[in-house]
């Protein structure tokens, strides 16, 4: 999740479509290496551990792993569906720590925002599914 207009909308379309009353959503934070801060290169290999939507709204704690939030969009998120909201910081290559997450906290659907994509292509590449 980086906020964009494109992951909020993706999020937006989760609640409405696929999210019921009571369910987990996860929200991955993946951040490339950074090699100006040693603690990084230790959650790069320990991840962060997850990270309540309470915790959000805390700027210094988020600071922490680097990531920049709107806990707002989240808050909003969570009460529409009485849904519970965590968070999950990785570092390095995206495309292995997605894969990494689906393993770790047993995911069973990623929805990823578009970049630019137009309508047949926004929907076909919107929405990864991950069976067990």
């Amino acid at each position: 999740m980086d906020y964009s207009a494109s992951s909020k909308r993706a999020l937006e379309w989760v609640v409405q479509n696929l999210l019921r009353r009571g369910d987990t959503v996860v929200v991955l934070h993946v951040q490339r290496h950074g090699g100006e801060e040693a603690k990084h290169v230790v959650w790069a290999k320990s991840r962060s551990p997850l990270i309540p939507l309470s915790k959000y709204r805390e700027p210094e704690v988020m600071k922490n792993y680097g990531v920049t939030c709107d806990a707002e969009v989240l808050d909003t998120t969570a009460r529409q569906r009485q849904l519970k909201v965590v968070a999950k910081v990785y570092w390095g290559d995206a495309r292995e720590k997605l894969c990494d997450a689906v393993e770790e906290q047993k995911i069973d659907t990623i929805v990823i925002g578009s970049r630019g994509l137009g309508t047949i292509q926004r929907f076909v590449g919107c929405m990864v599914t991950i069976s067990p």
